[in-house]
């Protein structure tokens, strides 16, 4: 019990923890929907995946998969620095991956996928909880497991990882030997 979690806060931690491998198994084998979401932007050239607060390296961890094996240009940025740079993208050439959960930072999350909208961009959300404003707003909604916030970051990744192996695939790269990529880093 760490970084102030009160003893209910960390026994949800541990119980999603402890469930993580079924979490993992439900997103995995809904790989289906989440390739049909890919087909719907195979000649999409550039990507903006945004995260807030534990959930913005998970936004970078699926922005590199998407450049490492399918090609695509992917930024990943923190969504409350959106309207300091990547704001002047967004278009309805530019699909915008917007992790949401229904935590702290839900209402801040929104208010971002209003300003995407508002410049016709395209919205896939990943989320725990597809509400009706969520609804309203994404084009694509990919939804995981219900759990703890500090889990959330976690799963989030797999559908992110899916849809860069599905966008890959459909493009014709070779997922199992991508162009370019050590497979182990050196430090000197």
């Amino acid at each position: 019990r760490q970084k102030g979690l009160s003893l209910a806060e960390a026994k949800g931690v541990s119980d999603a923890l402890l469930n993580i491998g079924k979490h993992v198994q439900t997103l995995l084998d809904r790989s289906n929907e989440i390739y049909k979401i890919a087909q719907k932007y195979t000649g999409v050239n550039n990507f903006l995946y945004l995260g807030r607060g534990l959930n913005f390296p998970s936004a970078l961890e699926g922005a590199l998969k998407l450049k490492e094996i399918s090609y695509i240009h992917a930024e990943g940025y923190p969504a409350a620095e959106m309207k300091h740079g990547p704001i002047a993208l967004i278009d309805e050439k530019m699909p915008v991956v917007i992790l949401a959960p229904h935590d702290q930072t839900y209402e801040k999350v929104l208010a971002n996928m209003q300003e995407v909208k508002a410049r016709k961009g395209r919205i896939i959300a990943v989320t725990d909880r597809p509400e009706n404003e969520l609804k309203k707003l994404a084009d694509h909604i990919i939804e995981v497991p219900r759990v703890h916030q500090v889990v959330f970051p976690i799963l989030a990744t797999i559908p992110l990882q899916l849809l860069a192996y599905h966008m890959a695939v459909i493009r014709g790269c070779d997922v199992d030997q991508p162009r370019n990529l050590a497979k182990s880093v050196t430090v000197e």
